[in-house]
């Protein structure tokens, strides 16, 4: 026999199901949520503003019609979906007393955020070969990266990453959650909701360890490794003005690079038990705010390409305008 009470499911074994989360985000900050609501705004219409302009520079200006813009272009993409997927219902919790999240969205929401940030991952990577292919084997490059092979290698990046995700969800989502609801957070992030868990979670917590070293370590191995080769060539070339030229190409995507694995990798490669909810929020609001606001400001302030791109996109709709 079951009984339904309030947010929990009560079974006739005496084992309270949990159907509903209560995040409490930054419910202990008390007034100065409102204004952290009017800083995450600002900072999530950024991102969108900055995102959105760098995908319509990019399928607008011919001259950016180049593998790494185009993965440039898919990142920013993901960052889009990757925010919305955080920041509407974080903003929301800002100002209200419920804070309230299904069981069902919870997972839903863990999922899709993981779908995008291991693709972003993915991305960097495979950006990161991009360069390596355009700067240590110029001549071979257009075959390297023919826009089919482009396609595929995007698409690979974004079914692993939403596999990767599904399969992390799956090993938090099967434990029983029998009581304790509260999550120490302001959205369904891995550690704070498996340590809700009314089960041992060794096995699924180091299962998850795996997967967390497959899609940060190794694609972050394999950028340094890139890189390693790129400098190596770089240091070859005679001029100083081409090896400034060269590394400009590479020091956008290396910046990004650094913000987002040094965030991730401090959440993700460590045991649940050390979790700690502040520091952790912290770097957390790193790389669910800032990183995807860093990639666009990156990205048009240091990338000169993109820079005259977005001002002929606007020269032209002046023009247009004056006509």
């Amino acid at each position: 026999m079951t009984t339904v009470l309030g947010s929990e499911v009560i079974l006739a074994e005496n084992v309270t199901m949990v159907t509903e989360f209560l995040l409490l985000g930054f419910s202990s900050l008390g007034e100065i949520q409102l204004a952290l609501f009017v800083v995450f705004l600002f900072l999530y219409l950024a991102i969108l503003s900055g995102n959105v302009t760098i995908i319509s520079v990019i399928h607008l200006d011919k001259s950016l019609h180049t593998p790494m813009y185009f993965f440039l272009g898919i990142l920013s993409t993901s960052e889009t979906f990757y925010t919305f997927v955080i920041l509407p219902k974080m903003l929301v919790n800002l100002l209200s007393v419920a804070r309230i999240i299904s069981f069902t969205c919870c997972a839903l929401q863990m999922f899709f955020f993981l779908g995008f940030a291991i693709t972003n991952c993915l991305l960097l990577g495979l950006m990161g070969y991009d360069r390596y292919a355009a700067i240590c084997h110029p001549l071979h490059y257009p075959i390297l990266m023919s826009w089919q092979v482009c396609g595929k290698l995007a698409a690979a990046c974004a079914i692993g990453g939403f596999l990767a995700s599904l399969t992390v969800v799956n090993l938090v989502f099967s434990l029983p959650f029998c009581g304790a609801n509260k999550v120490n957070h302001y959205f369904c992030d891995i550690s704070p909701v498996i340590r809700l868990a009314c089960t041992n979670t060794d096995v699924n917590e180091f299962l998850i360890f795996i997967c967390g070293v497959l899609v940060l370590v190794v694609p972050f191995l394999f950028i340094c490794v890139s890189y390693l080769c790129i400098l190596r060539t770089i240091l070859k070339i005679p001029s100083a003005e081409g090896r400034r030229k060269a590394f400009s190409t590479c020091a956008s995507h290396l910046t990004v690079v650094i913000v987002h694995y040094g965030c991730a990798s401090f959440i993700y490669l460590r045991p649940t038990a050390n979790y700690v909810s502040n520091k952790d929020r912290l770097v957390t609001v790193t790389y669910t705010i800032v990183t995807p606001l860093l990639n666009p400001v990156v990205y048009s302030l240091r990338n000169k390409d993109v820079q005259l791109a977005i001002r002929k996109v606007l020269g032209k709709k002046g023009s247009l305008k004056l006509n």
